[in-house]
């Protein structure tokens, strides 16, 4: 039999095994994805972790640490992932590994800590609560490249905007209940068992979660790259950027947008300092926790139905045009209305993000590439994205929040235009 008809039959074997299995795999995703989502609301970056933060210290530049150790420990580590990944034919062992123990296990560790340490010794708790945020963030960049791999080798493409957007959508209807519990849980019991309290909880739907990624059912790679010294990987990178043009635009694009979120972990802050005192914070955390889920929950079956039929470009672009908006409401806002519409704009954004700044990357290459291009991207955009929140700690403390909002939607401004007049769509390649 020829090379070229056994591969045609491996690739119709492959490709029967992955309709059979499509609906299970579908669903499985659809859990893990609904309750990741929901166990991260609960401990939202953008609400609960900057307030927790400025009970712990009165800096702000330690909440400005919040996205930039989060984001700097997920994107830093995917080229060493994604050197030993693309030689696998199975992802999903090593990605329930990586993802169970070191992604997942740390949020229960805070919510201990929490409990045990925070009013005895702050300083302590603030360092292990970063320390342990670091390590949940590098099990989380390690483990995106081959979890990534899997749902791109069981979900075909016209259907993984879909995916994105349910699963995220569910998880973003159960965690409008969840923020409702936010407000009630910070409001009722006393600090720092309502902080302990939410963090427990986190890990406890982490669990759930990590129940439907052990179901996939995977099937073999039908390529993977031959082994490669870590040296021999590296030098083969920078070729990668040199001849991919369009992957290239997309990556300067996408870091304008990035530049554009500085002000994302400020937002919360701003609004209980300006609008509410004493009690009332817990109750004005929960509502905005509220509004940025429900409108996270709204967008994300839009952004994942856009997506599959126009592509992922589309849904960065328009997104990155909401997130100026969004700024811009902060920087005008004079009432509680105006800070709630930035939450829900803020929400869309973070939505489109979720359904397509993973996604795209996988059609920008071929099959055996992929894991490579997912932390080749995420690796770029580690320092300007660990510097960006540091970069937003400093405007609001030197400059004020309304330089930081200006600044904030003119990056978002031109990341927008960016992605929309120079970037093709690389699903339709020519």
């Amino acid at each position: 039999m020829e090379p070229s008809t056994v591969e045609e039959s491996s690739q119709a074997s492959n490709d029967a095994f992955v309709k059979k299995n499509l609906n299970w795999n579908f669903g499985v995703n659809l859990i893990d994805i609904a309750f990741f989502t929901i166990s991260l609301s609960v401990i939202s970056r953008e609400t609960v972790m900057p307030v927790l933060v400025s009970k712990l210290t009165d800096s702000k530049f330690a909440i400005g640490l919040i996205p930039a150790l989060a984001t700097f420990g997920y994107l830093i580590p995917q080229l060493l992932s994604a050197s030993f990944t693309e030689r696998l034919p199975y992802k999903k062992p090593i990605t329930m590994f990586i993802g169970g123990v070191i992604e997942r296990l740390p949020f229960g560790l805070i919510g201990i800590v929490l409990f045990f340490l925070a009013e005895k010794n702050p300083p302590l708790t603030l360092f292990l609560f970063f320390l342990l945020l670091v390590i949940t963030s590098v099990g989380s960049g390690l483990a995106t490249p081959p979890w990534l791999d899997m749902i791109a080798k069981v979900i075909p493409v016209e259907k993984r905007g879909l995916l994105s957007g349910v699963g995220n959508s569910i998880g973003a209807v159960m965690g409008i209940f969840g923020a409702l519990l936010v407000g009630k849980v910070l409001a009722s019991s006393s600090y720092p068992n309502n902080f302990a309290f939410l963090f427990i909880l986190s890990f406890s739907l982490n669990i759930i979660s990590f129940i439907g990624l052990a179901l996939n059912r995977e099937p073999s790679s039908l390529k993977v790259n031959k082994h490669l010294s870590l040296k021999d990987y590296l030098a083969k990178l920078p070729q990668i950027l040199k001849t991919q043009h369009n992957y290239r635009r997309f990556i300067i694009s996408r870091s304008l947008i990035l530049v554009g979120t500085m002000a994302t972990g400020f937002y919360s802050v701003f609004a209980t300092e300006r609008f509410m005192e004493g009690s009332s914070v817990a109750s004005l955390t929960g509502l905005l926790t509220a509004v940025l889920i429900s409108s996270q929950a709204i967008c994300n079956l839009g952004w994942g139905f856009l997506a599959d039929r126009l592509g992922h470009k589309r849904v960065l672009s328009s997104a990155a045009f909401l997130l100026m908006i969004a700024a811009l409401l902060a920087f005008l806002a004079s009432s509680k209305i105006l800070l709630i519409l930035t939450f829900m704009f803020l929400g869309s954004y973070l939505a489109a993000d979720q359904v397509s700044a993973l996604n795209i990357i996988l059609e920008f290459c071929e099959e055996a590439d992929r894991p490579t291009y997912i932390g080749l991207t995420n690796t770029l955009l580690a320092p300007l994205v660990a510097l960006v929140p540091l970069l937003g700690a400093y405007l609001a403390s030197h400059f004020g929040y309304s330089t930081l909002f200006a600044t904030t939607a003119v990056m978002a401004l031109l990341g927008g235009l960016a992605m929309t007049l120079w970037v093709r769509e690389p699903r339709y390649k020519s």
